[in-house]
C-alpha cells in the first residue's frame, strides 16, 4: 500500500488562505499526482483534484457530509442543518424538495424577472453615466429571487439584504472583520426568513403556491414532521444566496466579453454559442474552491489508504483546469463546448454527478439560465464602453472578482 503523499507543513491553513484557488493544485503538481495530504485548521484532511476523484467523490456511499465542511464556514456560507450536510434519506429527502422548485417552467419565469429586473436597471443606466456592475447586478437577482420565491422584500430592504448576502459567500474565507460581517449576516438572515415561514404556517402571510416560501414552509419529512424553523430558512437561503452569488459569474462573462470581442457578435448569431461561453466562463474562471467530505468507512483506492473520519477536500478548481482533461486549460476557448455535452465529473464548478440524488448543486440550471440571460443582455440589448480599470482576476481571493466590479460608462439601448 503506497503512501499518501505529505504536505511538509504542521499546518497548511495560513497557505490554504495565502495561496487560494491554486493551493491544492500547486502541491498536487509538486508531489507529481493529483492526491497528497496535509493538515488544514489542526484536521488531517486529503486533497483530490481530477475527473477520477470526483468520481470517487461523488459516487458510492464511502464518503459523508455531516461534519466535513469546517464549522467556520458553516456558520457563514452554507448555515448549518442544510441539505449540503446531509447523507443518505435524509439528503435524498430534502434534495427531492429542493429538486421539486427547478421545474423547467420555475427556471424560465426567474429568468424573465431577472429580465425584467435587467429592462428596469437599463434605464436608470442610461442616466448613471458610470455603472459598477457587480453591486448592480447583486440588487437585481436578489429582487428576482425573492419575487420568484414569494419572499416579500420592499424597496428599502434590498440594499441591506443583499449586503448580508454578499457578506455570507464572503465569510467563510474571510478572517477578522470579513468573517464577523458574515456571522451577523448569517443570524439576520435566518431570523428574517424563520420569521416569513411562522407567518406562512400561521396563514398571516399568502406565499403563492408552488413557491419556495411555501414549498419549503410546508414540507413535512418522512416522519410527517415540518422542518423546524431555524432549518427552513437555512434551506430558503440555501436558494437566496447562490443565486445572488451568480453575479460574480456575469461579471466573468462580462469580462470574458471584453477581453474576447470576437464572442459578441458570435453570440448575437448563435444561441448554441451563447451556451459554449457560459460553460467556459463557469469552467475557466474562479468560483467555489473546494467541496468537503469525510470517509464514512475505511477504503483503499488506488494503491492509497482512506482512513474512517478523514476530512477529504476536492478541488473544484484545479479540476476544471486539469490538463489531463481539458487542452490548454488555461486558455479561454468556449469552443471546446461546441457540440459537447460536459462530463458530470469533469466539469465541476458547483460539483459533480448526479443532481436529483447525489451533492451536485440543486440550482445549477438556474445558474446557467441566468448567465445566458445575462450575456443575452450584455450583447444584443444593450451596449457600453468599459473605461480603464483594475480587471485583474487574482486566484489568492476567495471568493475571486474583479477589484473594480467591472465598471461600465456610456450605456445605451441597442438599436
Amino acid at each position: 500500500m503506497a503512501s499518501i503523499p505529505t504536505d511538509r507543513s504542521p499546518d497548511s491553513s495560513l497557505a490554504l488562505l495565502r495561496e487560494g484557488y491554486r493551493f491544492i493544485g500547486a502541491r498536487c503538481d509538486r508531489h507529481g499526482g493529483d492526491i497528497f495530504q496535509t493538515r488544514l485548521l489542526l484536521r488531517r484532511t486529503i486533497c483530490l483534484r481530477g475527473r477520477d476523484a470526483a468520481t470517487l467523490f461523488y459516487g458510492a456511499d464511502r464518503f459523508a457530509r455531516a461534519g466535513a465542511m469546517p464549522l467556520r464556514v458553516q456558520r457563514t456560507l452554507t448555515g448549518r442543518g442544510g441539505v449540503q450536510g446531509l447523507d443518505d434519506a435524509a439528503h435524498r429527502e430534502r434534495k427531492a424538495m429542493l429538486m421539486s422548485l427547478m421545474t423547467p417552467t420555475a427556471i424560465r419565469h426567474l429568468g424573465r424577472l431577472f429580465d425584467d429586473e435587467w429592462a428596469a436597471r437599463l434605464s436608470r443606466w442610461e442616466q448613471a453615466g458610470t455603472v459598477v456592475l457587480y453591486p448592480e447586478l447583486g440588487r437585481m437577482l436578489t429582487r428576482a429571487v425573492c419575487a420568484w420565491a414569494g419572499v416579500p422584500l420592499t424597496d428599502a430592504q434590498v440594499d441591506r439584504r443583499t449586503a448580508d448576502l454578499h457578506a455570507m459567500i464572503g465569510g467563510g474565507a474571510s478572517v477578522g472583520p470579513g468573517h464577523w460581517r458574515g456571522l451577523l449576516a448569517r443570524r439576520r438572515g435566518e431570523r428574517w426568513l424563520a420569521e416569513l415561514v411562522d407567518r406562512t404556517r400561521r396563514g398571516t402571510l399568502p406565499a403563492p403556491i408552488g413557491s419556495a416560501l411555501r414549498v419549503i414552509a410546508e414540507h413535512r419529512d418522512e416522519q410527517g414532521r415540518v422542518l423546524p424553523r431555524g432549518i427552513a430558512a437555512v434551506e430558503l437561503l440555501n436558494l437566496l444566496r447562490p443565486t445572488v452569488a451568480i453575479d460574480r459569474f456575469i461579471v466573468f462573462a462580462a469580462l470574458a466579453l471584453h477581453d474576447h470581442p470576437a464572442w459578441r457578435q458570435r453570440v448575437r448569431d448563435d444561441d448554441t454559442a451563447t451556451e459554449s461561453l457560459v460553460q467556459e466562463v463557469r469552467r475557466y474562471y474562479p468560483f467555489f474552491p473546494a467541496a468537503a467530505a469525510r470517509v464514512r468507512r475505511s477504503f483503499d483506492w488506488r494503491g492509497y489508504h482512506f482512513p474512517q473520519g478523514r476530512r477529504v477536500l476536492l478541488d473544484l478548481y484545479g479540476t476544471n483546469h486539469h490538463p489531463a482533461l481539458w487542452p490548454e486549460p488555461e486558455r479561454f476557448r468556449p469552443e471546446r463546448f461546441d457540440g459537447h455535452r460536459p462530463n458530470p465529473f469533469g466539469l465541476i464548478p458547483q460539483g459533480g454527478g448526479e443532481h436529483a440524488t447525489g451533492h451536485r448543486c440543486a440550482g445549477e440550471w438556474i445558474t446557467i439560465e441566468l448567465m445566458k440571460r445575462a450575456v443575452t443582455n450584455l450583447t444584443s440589448r444593450m451596449r457600453y464602453d468599459v473605461p480603464p480599470q483594475d480587471l485583474a482576476v487574482s486566484l489568492r481571493r476567495m471568493p475571486a472578482l474583479p477589484p473594480s466590479g467591472f465598471v461600465i460608462t456610456g450605456v445605451r439601448r441597442a438599436a
